[in-house]
């Protein structure tokens, strides 16, 4: 038996997980082998339908409504997913393999086969959401600077080391690591998908059960499936679908901070007279704006932008409802309308840290987070010069 097959058996059921590289060509045929070879009654796949669709349909980048995703508040979540996108593309090329292809193969060898299967794993924008709601703000600012650094970085693994992802003493050291940098991010990434999974897995119907899912799962899978068949009650896991709201000092902190500049601001005009307020509220603008259009600027944003972001950012930054990047997000997109040729070429765009900046779509979404982020340092380096006797 492959060192990547785990059978487990379940009040009377047989349970194989194939645990693959997502990015491997040995995965690809051993997913079709075991299936073939098998013949089970459902097939369990570690993917969600807007995967599946991605995978089996590509990416609708045609249909996309950069406005709308900006309105929603959705640029983030849409970054994170193109970034990430684009770091398991660049090691699948290397290796002549699409990520996903192995759960690709998965459904299509159940398809030939007349097996049913089900889409075990939860949607993906869930997962990033609920993983960023869990951050406190120094993991989230951690969570930003590795997807960030993931668009610079050139690293290219071979295929014996792909391969080494699959083996349990390589994935140890892999999730030992994640667990230190960034816990809560760990926690939902892996930990409640290895629950997610385990209990769709549990409950597909069918005497034997062939689960394709990325071999981190694996040792999670089969702990929970243990925890599942010892139990009278079945999994339940709604609250894992669930986006947590924000927590109080969340909530809290949008107003505090602003509170902070005007009361700072207004202790000026009234200690020091009209000229004094004024200088104060003159430092609050060039500091904060100065950054925000700084950030703009380093995303190679239009003049227009900068400019948008540099007197919208003094302004947004104390209002909790609106922030700078949903300001300079939207004018970039009028004055730099994504073209037909940015939407068919975005999926070789994200694989180059020049396509990113190039591609007036993903440009976007680049001005809308890097504005944000000068505000936000603005908002903090302009503080001590808003406090008395400064």
């Amino acid at each position: 038996m492959s060192d990547s097959v785990t059978r487990v058996s379940s009040n009377g059921r047989e349970i194989v997980i194939v645990g693959t590289a997502h990015v491997s060509r040995d995965s690809v045929t051993e997913v079709k082998a075991i299936i073939a070879d098998e013949r089970p009654d459902r097939v369990c796949v570690e993917i969600d339908a807007s995967r599946e669709r991605a995978l089996t349909e590509g990416n609708s980048w045609s249909s996309l409504d950069i406005f709308q995703v900006i309105k929603q508040r959705k640029g983030f979540l849409l970054l994170a997913n193109l970034v990430l996108s684009s770091f398991q593309r660049r090691l699948g090329l290397d290796l002549g393999v699409k990520p996903g292809e192995e759960m690709l193969e998965a459904i299509e060898s159940a398809r030939e086969l007349g097996i049913p299967y089900s889409l075990c794993d939860r949607e993906i924008h869930t997962t990033l959401r609920r993983a960023w709601a869990k951050s406190s703000l120094w993991a989230k600012n951690k969570m930003l600077a590795a997807l960030l650094g993931s668009i610079f970085t050139r690293e290219k693994l071979g295929a014996e080391e792909i391969e080494a992802l699959k083996r349990k003493s390589a994935l140890d050291e892999m999730l030992d690591e994640l667990s230190d940098y960034l816990p809560a991010a760990k926690k939902v990434l892996i930990d409640e998908r290895d629950t997610y999974l385990a209990a769709n897995i549990y409950t597909a119907t069918g005497a034997k059960i062939v689960a394709v899912v990325g071999a981190g799962h694996v040792p999670g899978i089969v702990r929970e499936l243990d925890r599942f068949s010892k139990s009278d009650d079945p999994p339940i896991i709604d609250d894992l679908s669930v986006v947590p709201p924000p927590g109080i000092i969340a909530r809290s902190i949008k107003w505090v901070i602003p509170a902070i500049v005007v009361g700072l601001i207004g202790w000026g005009f009234y200690r020091s007279g009209w000229d004094g307020g004024i200088q104060m509220l003159m430092r609050w603008i060039l500091v904060n704006g100065t950054l925000s259009a700084i950030g703009a600027a380093v995303a190679f944003a239009h003049p227009i932008t900068v400019v948008a972001a540099f007197v919208a950012a003094p302004v947004t930054s104390m209002n909790p409802t609106i922030g700078v990047g949903f300001v300079t997000g939207l004018i970039e997109a009028v004055v730099r309308k994504p073209r037909v040729e940015d939407f068919e070429a975005i999926q070789d765009d994200i694989l180059t840290f020049r396509g990113f900046f190039r591609n007036r779509l993903t440009r976007i979404l680049l001005v809308f987070f890097f504005s944000t982020v000068g505000s936000a340092i603005g908002t903090f380096v302009a503080l001590p010069f808003l406090m008395p006797g400064v």
